[in-house]
């Protein structure tokens, strides 16, 4: 079966690893003109590297392992901490922190040579009249293949497309992240860090060889202008918190490292695609980093998607098989996009009068509850 997938980000490339391991023709288009060497970190969650090592891709080599999250209040005093590790014994598979150009780059290195074409940026999805499917490119130029995936993010041009309008909405939130070399502790350690306050939130996570993958999330909308140093607007907003890792962070990062990721939902549909064309990833399911399942869910869908695509007698109607893979993933989808809607209800502390070992039980214990509602791959749910 021929297959073109228009983003080479995680998601689209992770289905492109799983698609061609079983024999499929497959070509992806990104609109970048070249590899990005920018990007901040991708916190991988059981789920997540469970389906990349189905589709092929270990790990374990890169990035750092993450086996707990520490929850705090902006002076640094510890609320309660989630037990990733524990987490990963549940599901037998573990969590990592992974530099994103990194993770691009262990798979894409599986994909046959020229599999992946930059600079094409895809403006149309058409399905055809003999049941075949075409992506249309600025260029005047288009790829026509059996089933068509549109992997192009949360602005996708897919989307437009084959649901007639862009139906994603701001959430009030928005992310400045980046990843840095901080010389703290937790940058050498397997514990990353949330730390919360009136302000916003911080979260930081050890990403190997140093790095530290962070984030601020501060209330945001579309027309407030970019700040000439977003920096200087970070150490006004959280320069009082005495956190020591925030500190650290808040003197190292440079304006450079700063990227802004302005949080955006919509509501996840029966149907995501037509004949033979579907969506995958932040083009089917906008999720707010609040979710922590943004990468996972894209990685969950091309898991579903390869092993829906490869079943016996797909080629005869690759429709049903998207529609198959569709229904299969709506339900957990739905409720990471449900969890990330609730992103104020995630910024408060959890009720003291519990104890400590009680609070990091139960945070724990629901997490994995959760993982098992949002994942696929790690319930055996196929499509």
């Amino acid at each position: 079966m021929r297959v073109v997938i228009v983003g080479a980000g995680v998601g689209g490339l992770a289905l492109a690893r799983g698609l061609t391991g079983r024999g499929h023709e497959v070509e992806v288009h990104e609109r970048a003109p070249e590899p990005r060497a920018e990007g901040a970190g991708v916190g991988l969650y059981p789920n997540g590297t469970a389906a990349l090592l189905d589709l092929g891709v270990d790990t374990t080599g890169v990035g750092r392992r993450l086996d707990g999250v520490e929850h705090r209040d902006p002076s640094g005093r510890l609320r309660h901490t989630l037990d990733v590790d524990a987490v990963g014994d549940h599901y037998g598979s573990g969590s990592r922190t992974v530099p994103r150009r990194a993770l691009l780059d262990l798979i894409a290195e599986g994909l046959p040579e020229g599999t992946v074409r930059h600079g094409r940026v895809c403006t149309r999805v058409r399905v055809n009249p003999d049941g075949t499917v075409s992506a249309l490119f600025g260029d005047g130029t288009g790829s026509t293949g059996d089933v068509v995936v549109g992997a192009d993010g949360v602005r996708s041009a897919a989307r437009r497309d084959l649901w007639e309008g862009d139906r994603s909405r701001p959430t009030g939130w928005a992310s400045w992240h980046g990843l840095t070399r901080v010389p703290v502790d937790l940058a050498a350690g397997t514990v990353a860090a949330v730390v919360q306050g009136r302000q916003g939130l911080c979260g930081m996570a050890p990403a190997g060889d140093g790095l530290v993958q962070w984030w601020f999330d501060v209330r945001w909308r579309p027309d407030i202008p970019r700040p000439a140093s977003p920096v200087g607007v970070l150490r006004r907003l959280f320069g009082d918190w005495t956190d020591p890792d925030v500190r650290a962070v808040l003197e190292h990062v440079e304006d450079e490292d700063l990227t802004l990721f302005e949080h955006a939902r919509h509501r996840v549909p029966r149907v995501w695609g037509e004949g033979g064309a579907t969506l995958l990833g932040d083009a089917a399911h906008a999720l707010p980093p609040s979710s922590a399942q943004g990468a996972n869910q894209a990685l969950e869908d091309a898991w579903a998607l390869t092993l829906a695509l490869s079943g016996e007698g797909v080629g005869a109607d690759p429709a049903a098989a998207l529609r198959r893979y569709e229904s299969v993933r709506r339900g957990p989808v739905r409720l990471a996009s449900l969890a990330s809607g609730a992103e104020a209800l995630t910024r408060l502390p959890a009720p003291r009068f519990l104890g400590a070992e009680r609070i990091d039980s139960l945070v724990t214990r629901q997490f994995v509850g959760y993982l098992g509602g949002v994942s696929n791959v790690l319930t055996g749910r196929r499509p």
